[in-house]
């Protein structure tokens, strides 16, 4: 069994305490050997209570202190998931997904080397009237169902996060274009055949994608407006659709669809 040394894991806990507690027999034994008098050392009268009572008292005294401090390592790491997290869908938040891409960005760029992916904009088609029809709470249901396809389609190092109502984000670092556009198309079919039964019977979901591809860092800001633009000629052309391009300096190489 694996010991999990984090600041959540009771191994840290234990071990900390073992060493808290030997701390403590040397320094009673300091304490009690030390004759300042004498300016010397020398065993005190009774050096086995040097060893008991430190046993005695110091473990339960670290282990309190310690296991107080995991379950607040636990209790900040558990904040920091629901300031990150969409309540709905478990996907990363608007704020976190821009914050984490936007981070990854900048590390490229002040590394001074290349850093291609991709992002893709995702919106639900129709989504209104999925709502109007069955309800918002099956309409959060058709959420929940298409963010798990989404999740389950793409690389687990990949990162996906509900940015508005019925809108989500997925963001592909090191995705050559062409694999990248084929990602989107199969998020795209892979919506369409999930089984959304709201009212007993099977209701077809489907989306729009905007996706744009890069060979080399750019601003989050200009990623997300050319993605955002290939998400409305995805909707202006039908919807149901998957329009992509790959972004260069000064203009874009090529426009797949």
């Amino acid at each position: 069994m694996k010991l999990d040394w984090s600041a959540q894991g009771r191994a840290r806990v234990y071990a900390l305490m073992a060493v808290g507690t030997l701390v403590c027999i040397g320094v009673a034994f300091a304490v009690d050997s030390y004759d300042v008098a004498a300016g010397g050392w020398r065993w005190g009268a009774d050096p086995v209570n040097n060893v008991v009572i430190p046993l005695v008292l110091a473990p339960p005294f670290f282990f309190l202190l310690l296991d107080k401090m995991r379950q607040l390592a636990i209790a900040h790491k558990e904040l920091m998931t629901v300031a990150a997290t969409d309540s709905l869908t478990s996907l990363l938040n608007r704020r976190a997904f821009t914050e984490l891409v936007d981070g990854y960005l900048k590390r490229v760029e002040e590394s001074d080397r290349r850093g291609g992916g991709a992002l893709l904009v995702i919106d639900v088609d129709h989504f209104k009237a999925v709502n109007d029809h069955f309800g918002h709470q099956k309409g959060d249901e058709a959420l929940k169902l298409i963010a798990k396809t989404i999740r389950e389609t793409v690389r687990d190092t990949d990162l996906v996060g509900r940015v508005g109502g019925e809108e989500f984000c997925v963001f592909m670092p090191g995705q050559a274009p062409d694999s990248a556009a084929d990602v989107a198309e199969r998020i795209r079919q892979a919506v369409a055949r999930a089984d959304f039964t709201p009212d007993g019977a099977r209701h077809a979901l489907s989306i729009s994608v905007g996706g744009v591809a890069f060979d080399q860092p750019f601003a989050f800001s200009d990623l997300y407006r050319s993605a955002d633009e290939r998400l409305y000629a995805a909707k202006h052309n039908g919807r149901n659709r998957v329009e992509f391009r790959v972004q260069a300096p000064g203009g874009f190489q090529a426009t797949l669809h």
